[in-house]
């Protein structure tokens, strides 16, 4: 089995101006989720149109200990054209420059109003990516002590490999998306890289966006079925904690991203830990996704 540097579920944050919560609300439910045993927090520069960083940053401020009992897990990359920065006749982009992605680091350092980032991810592949000036990034920004870990995020196999060939200390993790839904990163080799490097992949979308219980395509109608079926067998109360189960089985010890504001649905979550499947019960699901039997 893999080691685990991630915490089986981490606390994402990209939804969090939608919340429409108070500074002070948002610091109990941060709380709340620290007592339930989510110390992870999951961000990206660009989230919220650049303002969830800013807005984590005011409640880590109401309150700067707590500060101490959590992970911050950012990311940058993306250059989104919009408000007063967008610039006529440009699109939004990628930049993964050394000189973008130290200023980003150093920009969300700012918003969050700390002295460290605990990991950095590189947000989306950049097809102009030279991997060893995103080195030199990562590099300075670890002797500054601005980042302690990095990673990357919806990265191939490939792209992941060129990365880490050009530095001295390990990624720790490449987030991508995966649910009985969508689960290409079963078969592209993602997973079975991520255990043969023994990290944890961090797990985006694990209900597919609401669309696993939303949609009345085949599919999500199989795994509705499916999933209610094994969710009595197992004594799970929800769907949800069937597919965090299922998600969490995976022996490359996965960090699942919760992307719920409902700290009811966050613990519920913390109980789907308790659940255990059988390997005919998590196949069970991937056939219900794939409409097949295995091979």
């Amino acid at each position: 089995m893999t080691s685990r540097l991630l915490s089986p579920l981490v606390m994402g944050f990209w939804r969090m101006l939608d919340w429409q919560r108070s500074e002070q609300e948002n610091l109990s439910f941060l709380q709340q989720c620290i007592d339930l045993g989510i110390t992870d927090t999951d961000h990206a520069d660009i989230y919220g149109h650049y303002q969830c960083e800013v807005a984590f940053g005011k409640v880590l401020k109401l309150q700067p200990a707590i500060r101490e009992q959590i992970k911050i897990i950012t990311k940058c990359g993306i250059v989104l054209q919009q408000g007063e920065k967008a610039v006529p006749g440009q699109v939004n982009h990628y930049n993964s420059s050394r000189e973008h992605i130290v200023a980003s680091a150093q920009q969300s350092l700012r918003n969050f109003g700390t002295d460290r980032l605990d990991c950095l991810l590189i947000h989306r592949p950049d097809y102009l990516m030279a991997a060893d000036e995103v080195a030199e990034a990562f590099t300075q920004l670890k002797q500054q002590g601005d980042v302690l870990h990095f990673g990357v995020s919806n990265f191939t196999t490939s792209q992941f490999a060129l990365l880490q060939s050009r530095l001295d200390f390990p990624l720790i993790t490449n987030q991508v998306e995966l649910s009985p839904y969508n689960m290409q990163a079963l078969d592209n080799g993602t997973l079975d890289q991520c255990q043969q490097l023994r990290q944890n992949p961090m797990l985006w979308s694990p209900l597919a966006g609401g669309r696993l219980f939303a949609e009345d395509d085949a599919k999500a109608l199989r795994l509705q079925a499916c999933l209610a079926t094994i969710g009595e067998e197992v004594g799970a109360t929800s769907l949800d904690q069937v597919v965090y189960a299922w998600l969490l089985t995976h022996p490359s010890n996965p960090a699942v991203v919760l992307g719920t504001g409902n700290i009811d649905r966050v613990r519920s979550a913390v109980d789907a830990q308790k659940l255990s499947l059988t390997r005919e019960q998590w196949y069970r699901i991937w056939e219900a996704s794939t409409g097949h039997a295995v091979p």
